[in-house]
């Protein structure tokens, strides 16, 4: 597609990128979809999930077979538990469809004062959202589609259960999936729950929420693909926004990608295999394949904008993945990881770093007196010879190997 000015023409370029065999994760072909025979076979005879950790694994690089997705998603997004059984699960889902009625009897009993705050405040969004999210979606499809309206009650009533998060514009685009494959109200209510508190997207962003999801995609940037980093550092404050990630990171890659690839990102990240910031992964990805032409032609902020807009719905999800996993591995190579990446080797629990291997964290940007929160260690400059050819005493210099 070509933009053209009256003194400039830019080329805008769709490629069609290949990855090569030595850039891909060495058990990238280790793994199947994940269908119905495999995923009993991570179960025990009372329906406990079986060594969590390997079924993580399973899923983060084959994903689900759609015809299981209402079943095992539940466990992802933390409604059910893994060490939970069968019968517990159903007697769960009992209680927990007590505890929906409930919240949606409380929104229903409102005095006609909080009513109108509830409407001008919630309802007025989300009634305009629900009509336009997913409707080309066999699921949603229709005038009067009761779906539609089980959509509507749960985000009302999710605004209801958490009145400090309430609504945002992008809560619909996130719970339609769900909705589509776990197919009960309820049920999807509390996956939806779950999927606001467990997982970093950023749904409904405070503006401190953003910018630390930025800062680590920045740092990212700098470590693996640098000269984009110095492109976005030469356009000053406005390039280092990275307004084009915005709405990656809003709404989860779904407009970025056919759904059925958005939601194979969903469930790679969502599996939490080694980090809570697959999705940032995901980010540098896209720009490792798809952002050769903002370099080659010092697009400008907003032409960098334009440039990632029109590759919506054109880019391969399947490749972005490998790319982003093999991006992981590499991550995970590095002989140290700046203290600002800290956090990216925390809060997933067992398997970030295999047989209890931690990374070494260099200090980056904590000086004088200020001491590193995350213990990292700052290298000494090597002192210089002394005089008549004498040695002065050796400066340990600190090891940035993976430490057991």
């Amino acid at each position: 597609m070509k933009v053209a000015h009256e003194k400039t023409c830019m080329q805008f370029s769709i490629r069609r990128p290949k990855l090569p065999s030595s850039e891909t994760h060495p058990e990238e072909s280790m793994y199947k979809r994940l269908d119905v025979s495999a995923w009993l076979g991570h179960l025990n005879e009372l329906g406990q999930v079986e060594e969590e950790y390997k079924l993580r694994k399973a899923i983060f690089f084959g994903g689900i077979d759609v015809s299981i997705r209402g079943e095992v998603w539940p466990f992802l997004l933390r409604y059910y538990s893994h060490e939970s059984t069968s019968e517990e699960r159903e007697a769960l889902r009992v209680q927990k469809r007590k505890e929906y009625s409930e919240i949606q009897q409380k929104r229903l009993s409102m005095t006609p004062e909080e009513h109108r705050a509830f409407w001008r405040n919630v309802q007025f969004t989300v009634d305009k959202d629900v009509v336009r999210t997913d409707r080309s979606n066999q699921f949603f499809r229709g005038e009067g589609n009761p779906n539609v309206e089980s959509m509507r009650r749960i985000l009302l009533n999710y605004a209801v259960y958490n009145p400090a998060v309430g609504y945002s514009q992008g809560m619909s685009d996130l719970v339609a999936p769900i909705l589509a494959e776990v197919l009960d109200e309820s049920d999807t209510f509390w996956c939806f729950v779950g999927l606001m508190q467990n997982t970093i997207f950023v749904s409904s962003p405070r503006d401190e929420d953003m910018e630390k999801q930025l800062l680590y995609l920045r740092e990212l940037l700098r470590l693996t693909h640098l000269r984009f980093y110095q492109h976005l550092v030469s356009l000053g404050e406005d390039g280092l926004q990275m307004l084009f990630c915005h709405r990656w990171l809003l709404l989860c890659f779904k407009r970025e990608f056919p759904e059925a690839e958005a939601l194979r990102i969903w469930e790679a990240c969502w599996a939490h295999y080694q980090t809570d910031y697959f999705h940032l992964f995901i980010c540098v990805a896209i720009v490792a394949i798809y952002g050769d032409d903002v370099i080659e032609q010092q697009l400008a902020t907003d032409q960098m904008l334009l440039h990632f807009g029109n590759l919506a719905m054109h880019m391969n999800g399947e490749l972005v993945l490998r790319k982003a996993r093999s991006l992981l591995y590499q991550f995970r190579l590095l002989p140290q990881i700046p203290c600002s990446l800290h956090d990216l080797c925390k809060l997933c629990g067992t398997g970030m770093w295999d047989s209890g291997y931690m990374p070494a964290v260099e200090c980056t940007g904590h000086t004088g007196s200020e001491s590193c929160p995350y213990g990292g260690t700052v290298e000494m400059p090597s002192p210089k010879p002394l005089r008549d050819g004498k040695k002065g005493p050796k400066t340990p210099r600190e090891g940035f190997g993976f430490r057991r």
